[in-house]
């Protein structure tokens, strides 16, 4: 569990803003998002969430973003009246990325490895044979 206060709260709003998400918000452009992370300023005046989603085209992503930011106010007020903080941070959304370099990553090992197996690479045979299974005369 986050020791500092901030952390505290972090956790707090991003548990329950994906609970709002979920329930409570009507805007269709927000079904495929989540908040996978908040960071709260040390005096809980701002709070960034970081926004996954699952919009597979940046358009959408940045119209989810845009979504959000409108319903800020209302976020606000529905996580005060859950939270009931002294003081309910501003809200700040930005895109999380994350999600999507870890996709393109797979996909770049996947097509090194596809690359692998067409060329041969690993298989028992001559061509992949390394210097180093040379015997001592310097001769295959």
């Amino acid at each position: 569990m986050p020791s500092n206060r901030a952390d505290r709260v972090g956790d707090l709003i991003r548990a329950e803003l994906g609970d709002i998400l979920l329930t409570e918000m009507r805007d269709p452009r927000v079904r495929l998002a989540s908040a996978s992370s908040v960071q709260v300023s040390r005096d809980l005046s701002h709070a960034t969430v970081m926004v996954s989603s699952l919009a597979t085209d940046e358009e959408e992503r940045t119209q989810t973003i845009e979504a959000l930011r409108r319903a800020s106010g209302f976020l606000r007020r529905t996580l005060a009246a859950r939270l009931r903080l002294r003081r309910m941070p501003e809200l700040h959304f930005e895109l999380d990325r994350g999600a999507e370099h870890s996709r393109q990553i797979t996909d770049l090992l996947d097509e090194l490895h596809q690359g692998d197996d067409e060329r041969g690479v690993g298989a028992d045979t001559d061509e992949g044979q390394s210097v180093a299974d040379d015997d001592e005369t310097g001769e295959p």
